[in-house]
């Protein structure tokens, strides 16, 4: 009786140290002194210092910085869309980046066409907003775009990026600041003007806009970020895992044209070849009834034409 006694004063001993680590591990686990170690999973680098357009961008202020790395972090997870992106990036900004420059427009600029668009030539908003550029139907008619049922030169990226550049160039004429023209571009100039007159401020960062606007910019540079330094943001897109970037020979045309397939053809192309790279052509045919000259894009050795 006595040796049972003693096991069980034994058991009910060892239980009493057993309750008391757990606890102390349990308190250590909860203490506020402890740092849970980050997490391999999660990364995303927000610089010390950052620019858009010459002009320096304030990540001093929590709410800039917080602001930039909310679209970081949506861009860097959007894993579908950034990896599409990067694959197809340069088929499109060696196009922009010399118009931008002949028209005076900071390169920077380039990344607001990719937050429009995710250069997406037959991008489309709900408001009619259209091409890479996103230009509506007036913008695009006032800068010389013919834009009808036949034709929508919107979607001719060259074409459409003459026409953002002299609106761009307007907007600086009145800001001369180039956050502001960005901003203008989203939102509107007159609705940016309503804003700045009512809260008496200049400065974007300063400013309580609507939500697409105030997340707009940060857009804009969140893609500059992951468009210079994928590798930063846990993107590797070798060379050989780019889409192909083609060449083009130019067909001049300033007639009618009543059967697109046929003039395809013709020219050594498939109709669907034709309409890929040249996605203005609304229809099946060209009216042209003006004679206006027209630029039609055929791609070069390389891509099966036929």
């Amino acid at each position: 009786m006595k040796n049972r006694n003693l096991f069980f004063i034994a058991i009910a001993f060892l239980g009493m140290i057993f309750m008391l680590v757990s606890a102390n591990k349990a308190e250590q686990s909860t203490s506020p002194d402890q740092t849970p170690e980050k997490s391999e999973e999660f990364h995303i680098v927000v610089p010390k210092s950052l620019s858009f357009a010459g002009e320096k961008v304030p990540l001093e202020y929590f709410d800039v910085r917080e602001s930039l790395e909310r679209e970081l972090i949506s861009n860097t997870y959007f894993h579908s869309q950034t990896i599409y992106l990067l694959k197809r990036v340069d088929r499109y900004l060696p196009v922009i980046e010399p118009i931008l420059k002949q028209y005076g427009i900071p390169d920077d600029f380039k990344y607001l066409a990719v937050a429009e668009s995710i250069l997406n030539d037959k991008a489309k908003s709900p408001v009619g907003a259209a091409g890479v550029w996103q230009l509506m139907k007036a913008t695009a008619q006032e800068h010389g775009l013919e834009v009808n049922a036949n034709v929508d030169e919107r979607y001719n990226l060259r074409l459409a990026t003459k026409a953002a550049c002299e609106y761009l160039q307007e907007s600086y004429e009145k800001y001369e600041n180039w956050t502001l023209v960005a901003a203008s571009y989203n939102m509107g100039r007159r609705a940016l003007n309503r804003s700045m007159d009512y809260q008496k401020q200049d400065d974007y960062y300063n400013m309580y806009l609507n939500s697409e606007t105030a997340r707009y910019v940060f857009r804009i540079l969140a893609f500059k970020l992951i468009l210079e330094s994928p590798e930063n943001y846990d993107f590797y897109i070798t060379k050989k895992d780019k889409f192909p970037v083609f060449k083009f020979d130019t067909i001049e045309v300033n007639y009618p044209i009543a059967h697109l397939a046929d003039f395809a053809e013709e020219n050594g192309m498939t109709y669907k070849t034709l309409k890929i790279f040249n996605p203005w052509f609304l229809e099946n045919k060209l009216n042209n009834a003006s004679k206006k000259e027209y630029k039609i894009l055929k791609p070069k050795k390389g891509y099966r034409t036929k």
